[in-house]
């Protein structure tokens, strides 16, 4: 999985030290204003805002110490400057600094609270969205996700990369919702999927599969509200000894090939059912086949790429950007991808986002 965000973390490590390092400026601060102005401002009195502000970034301890440092500045200040107020900040400051560390410690539980929530969802990242190989014979893969909540790791978003005897079989899809409900949707689908993958001939009883799946967890766990819970799904099949694809699409987004600089569309002229819903409107499935030759480029995304939006509400324009791009490895077109994302929508994403990358290399 790409991991982009790293160099930028790099470069802000020095105003992060900055900031917390800021009660300390803080404090020096308004000492010093103290001391060099006429007592009539009365700086002084600004002095509990230093550990207040401690407990927001700082433990617990030393957040005590800062306000100590406070409370014997204030007093100090007192003896050089009389008739200061020195008692009343004084006891402004203990109140302040007692309130501060519980403030500490109350945030200290909470973060490890998120850490230990940041674990289990890693752990069930893994589970939905295990590491793939990056080449399978002369498969190139590469995979993208970036969750719309940045607590939160994972949603609704899947996908699925396995080798079987009838060829390279990859999923991916996107589950209707959020939170725990969805994420639990998909692990259904994707385990479905490891297992139908190996066991069925055609793509067609595999889709059956995941369609069973999906129905008998949404069975097991109703969707909240009035709206039924379902998923798109696209299934692709590329078999080890011919140059072609074969796509099962279930109402996903169609994928892009690029093949010697020429975008095509891989549109299915008659659309599978949704995942979920083959009882309500029937389970005919279509298996569209398309040429895939050595160096074509394809790209598999959920519908979080195409309408991602700028400030202005315009869309993503993945179409033109895909026609953009020069021949170039999985890996790298995932990367372009995912920074072109984020200065598009300045960084805020409104919802889930999944990719694949696959090129065809020469046998």
């Amino acid at each position: 999985m790409i991991e982009s965000g790293r160099p930028r973390l790099r470069r802000r490590y020095g105003r992060g030290r900055l900031v917390r390092l800021s009660p300390v400026i803080l404090t020096v601060v308004i000492a010093s204003l103290a001391y060099g102005t006429p007592r009539e401002m009365a700086f002084s009195r600004l002095l509990p805002a230093a550990p207040a502000l401690a407990a927001a970034m700082w433990p617990v301890l030393p957040t005590i110490l800062l306000g100590t440092v406070c409370l014997f500045l204030m007093i100090g200040l007192g003896f050089l400057f009389p008739d200061l107020g020195t008692w009343w900040t004084a006891a402004g400051i203990v109140a302040v600094t007692v309130a501060a560390a519980y403030g500490s410690h109350v945030r200290l539980q909470r973060e490890r609270t998120l850490i230990q929530v940041r674990l289990v969802a890693d752990a069930a990242q893994q589970v939905v969205l295990s590491p793939m190989p990056r080449r399978i014979g002369n498969v190139e893969i590469e995979s993208l996700y970036l969750a719309a909540a940045a607590e939160a790791r994972i949603g609704g978003d899947f996908y699925e990369v396995v080798d079987t005897p009838y060829g390279v079989r990859l999923l991916i899809g996107d589950v209707r919702g959020k939170g725990l409900p969805a994420v639990g949707a998909a692990a259904a689908i994707v385990n479905a999927f490891r297992e139908a993958a190996f066991g069925e001939t055609h793509l067609v009883d595999v889709a059956r599969r995941l369609d069973a799946s999906s129905t008998r967890y949404n069975a097991a766990f109703p969707p909240e509200g009035p709206l039924e819970r379902f998923a798109t799904a696209l299934l692709v099949q590329i078999p080890h000894e011919d140059d072609r694809i074969d796509i099962l699409n279930c109402g996903h987004p169609p994928p892009l090939l690029l093949h010697r600089g020429k975008l095509r569309v891989l549109e299915s002229d008659t659309p599978s059912p949704l995942l979920s819903l083959a009882e309500l409107i029937g389970d005919r499935y279509t298996v569209d086949t398309f040429d895939f030759a050595p160096n074509d480029l394809l790209l598999l995304y959920t519908d979080g790429i195409a309408e991602a939006r700028a400030r202005d509400g315009e869309f993503f324009p993945l179409t033109a950007w895909m026609r953009r791009q020069p021949p170039t490895p999985p890996r790298e077109l995932l990367t372009a991808l995912h920074r072109d994302l984020l200065r598009y929508s300045r960084g805020r994403l409104d919802d889930d986002i999944a990719a694949l990358a696959v090129r065809l290399c020469e046998r």
